[in-house]
């Protein structure tokens, strides 16, 4: 059995893009849980969180990743407060290696007030105080992965050289 690597960390990070990549170069499968959502859900999650709620949107996220931890030789990208359900953590870590993209809290408000469509973000008036206060809270969860990387000063393609030299030393090929 081949182990995923599983991609968690606060939003704008670079998840979402460093797997693909990743995963392009591992030859591996790519999965993003929120693109997975999306299509399930046959909406946009920033909409999902505004007509069904944060609590409907977990469930369904806890779902999705039940069932891509069940798969095989992929890189899985993992929405920011995914891993703070523990049922998520096991069902991730049973089969996967965890890394947890960081960045600091100034670098994730240039990567994220672009795009418009945080929804936890959305309501704030001061964007970085709140990206400070849910990365407090989100501390302790995103510290059990196996390994982690700040992205803050990294483009892509370093970032993904770093996650292979992870991956090669996991599996003892120095």
């Amino acid at each position: 059995m081949k182990k995923n690597i599983v991609l968690i960390g606060f939003m704008g990070t670079g998840k979402s893009e460093v797997g693909y990549l990743l995963a392009k170069k591992l030859n591996m499968s790519f999965v993003d849980t929120d693109k997975l959502i999306e299509e399930r859900e046959k909406d946009r999650i920033i909409r999902i969180f505004q007509v069904k709620g944060e609590d409907y949107f977990r469930n369904v996220e806890e779902n999705i990743i039940e069932e891509v931890s069940k798969y095989e030789n992929y890189v899985i990208s993992t929405g920011g407060g995914a891993i703070i359900r523990e049922k998520n953590f096991v069902n991730l870590k049973k089969n996967g290696i965890l890394i947890c993209l960081t960045a600091t809290p100034e670098e994730i408000y240039k990567r994220t007030i672009p795009k418009k469509d945080r929804p936890l973000l959305m309501k704030s008036k001061n964007v970085i105080q709140t990206i400070k206060e849910m990365l407090e809270v989100r501390k302790p969860y995103y510290q059990k992965a196996d390994y982690t990387i700040d992205t803050t000063k990294k483009n892509i393609e370093e970032i993904v050289d770093e996650i292979i030299k992870i991956i090669k030393k996991e599996n003892g090929k120095n």
